[in-house]
């Protein structure tokens, strides 16, 4: 297998952008990540995509995208996997230069989801649940990680000053990002105010709906080397997936999927948690970034919070958790979530986030993206 490493990287504004189309958007960011990357030519493309055909009445995104995009005729391809769509899409275009199948290959995200009202959004959200068991009975995604919070509060006496410690958190990192949707300041008291979406998340605990996209390049780290590019070289990848309703797994207060997805990432890379600077996690809620780090091992069960509140999670603290500013504070395109988290590492690793949000001396990242409420899950560890 050779080894693989992100040689471009493009991103839209995130937020409601109603000049917009959702073709122009994939568009503006993988021109943006091909012009960064100095390549001439792309071998093949994956485009990650939750659910344009609802949001948009758009499907064949492969084709679409590889037209307009002007690359035509390589072959394309939309990959769903709900929220971790982009995280896959970005695994397979690894998977794809790694194998030799290809040299040079642009893994992208996008959604538009600011064309449907609320309720058409709503809908078209909950088909990341499980139809049946949960979406036809009324069950939302704040819902469901409603559930998720209140039984790790009912465990581990998590308190919603905790959950609103990760907002707070998030809103001040994404103040500094460019890209971000709310970049904007946030209290504790400011989100524990706010309007109760699901007893005990309050609006402020809640991702936006988003439009916008992103893309990276990805290629060898031997054509890197001759592009004269930073080889951030992808020293790790996994993917795992779990019962997608939420009360068929055994423990609502853990995601196993991204537990596996981890430790074969981790095992691919040869390194442990230690070896980690700085991390991006699916922070679709406030609870899922402390169950997501607790799945991860950074925290034991149940600790994650009074991490939060200790500020070890920070840009200042001793393990930064979404410098971007996270789904919370950049936004959440479902489909683009897992590629934004790839350009934020990569910004990172060259040493190149705006705005006084880069960390210090950090060589290792690793970024964490997840389907619906955990039910598919990838883990990426990128090295300089």
């Amino acid at each position: 297998m050779r080894d693989v490493a992100v040689v471009g990287i493009g991103i839209t504004k995130f937020g409601e952008l109603w000049e917009q189309s959702f073709r122009n958007l994939f568009v503006e960011a993988g021109k943006a990540a091909i012009l960064d990357s100095g390549v001439e030519k792309i071998d093949s493309m994956y485009v990650g995509c939750m659910s344009s055909g609802l949001f948009v009445g758009q499907e064949h995104i492969g084709c679409l995208m590889a037209d307009y995009l002007g690359v035509s005729p390589i072959p394309a391809v939309r990959v769903e996997s709900a929220c971790a769509s982009g995280g896959v899409a970005f695994r397979q275009a690894f998977i794809e230069v790694a194998s030799g199948m290809s040299d040079v290959v642009l893994a992208g995200g996008v959604e538009k989801m600011t064309d449907v009202d609320g309720a058409i959004a709503t809908y078209a959200l909950a088909t990341a649940a499980d139809a049946e068991y949960e979406g036809f009975q009324g069950v939302t995604f704040p819902g469901l990680y409603a559930m998720m919070a209140r039984a790790h509060m009912d465990r581990y006496g998590t308190t919603s000053e905790m959950l609103a410690h990760v907002s707070v958190k998030n809103h001040d990192n994404g103040n500094l990002n460019p890209y971000a949707q709310f970049p904007v300041k946030i209290t504790v008291d400011t989100v524990l105010n706010s309007v109760m979406v699901a007893d005990p998340l309050h609006i402020l605990d809640c991702s936006p709906v988003t439009d916008g996209a992103a893309a990276v390049i990805v290629t060898t780290v031997e054509n890197a080397k001759k592009l004269g590019k930073p080889a951030i070289r992808i020293a790790g990848s996994g993917m795992a997936t779990d019962s997608i309703a939420l009360h068929s797994r055994d423990d609502m207060t853990t995601l196993n999927a991204t537990k596996v997805a981890a430790e074969k990432a981790f095992a691919m890379a040869n390194m442990t948690l230690k070896d980690i600077d700085f991390a991006e996690v699916h922070d679709c809620f406030t609870i899922a970034e402390l169950i997501v780090l607790e799945s991860l091992g950074v925290y034991a069960p149940g600790k994650a919070g009074e991490a939060a509140m200790a500020g070890e999670t920070a840009r200042s603290g001793s393990f930064p958790v979404n410098p971007s500013g996270g789904l919370k504070s950049k936004g959440h395109p479902v489909g683009a979530t897992g590629i934004a988290q790839i350009v934020e590492l990569v910004k990172q690793l060259r040493g190149e986030a705006e705005n006084g949000r880069q960390l210090d001396n950090v060589k290792r990242g690793l970024a964490q993206n997840m389907g619906g409420s955990g039910g598919s899950a990838t883990v990426h560890i990128l090295e300089v």
